[in-house]
């Protein structure tokens, strides 16, 4: 097998295609289409989103220090990718996708009905990068959607909720499970 030597970039992917949420007044609510999202830390609970300046949410973010993950799903392909070419300086997103803004919980921000998971945040550091500002957030709360939540268990089932990943200019629904944590090391029963 041979690799061929490329210029540097960023082809960290699949990255999970979410909509960011922003603003605290009906008026001014937004959503922004983000693939450059991650979990920073499990203890206090962190994640991390990237944000281009002259994106119209970026002023509404650092100026209410605050915004809500919508995960999406396959059914959601077509109002993420809109909202990711439109500014929410000509348009109302959400009259224009038909998605519901529902006023949050742990932050002022609406969020998405339509999403699975919504994961409410505040901004704990803004991150200067170049292209991008990195938005370092603490997660406040996490609205689930109580049809995807295991009666038995109350485990949230992520493979059924049908979310959507982005690969290098293009939405795929995500497929078959290959395995869970540890499943290389795990023992074989009887052995």
């Amino acid at each position: 097998m041979s690799h061929v030597q490329w210029k540097p970039g960023t082809m960290v992917y699949p990255a999970p295609a979410v909509l960011v949420s922003c603003g605290s007044t009906r008026k001014e609510a937004n959503l922004l289409t983000v693939a450059w999202t991650g979990t920073v830390c499990t203890n206090p609970a962190m994640l991390s989103i990237s944000v281009r300046p002259e994106r119209h949410s970026h002023a509404i973010i650092c100026r209410e220090m605050q915004f809500t993950v919508n995960l999406t799903t396959a059914a959601m392909a077509r109002a993420t990718d809109w909202c990711g070419v439109r500014s929410g300086r000509d348009y109302d997103k959400w009259r224009e996708t038909g998605l519901t803004p529902v006023p949050g919980v742990a932050n002022t921000c609406f969020y998405v009905a339509e999403s699975p998971l919504a994961i409410e945040c505040r901004v704990k550091d803004i991150i200067h990068l170049g292209s991008h500002d990195l938005f370092l957030a603490e997660v406040l709360g996490l609205l689930a959607d109580e049809q995807y939540i295991d009666p038995e268990t109350g485990a949230f089932d992520m493979a059924r909720a049908g979310l959507m990943a982005y690969v290098h200019g293009g939405y795929f629904a995500l497929g078959e499970k290959l395995g869970h944590f540890g499943f290389s090391v795990r023992k074989k029963k009887g052995k």
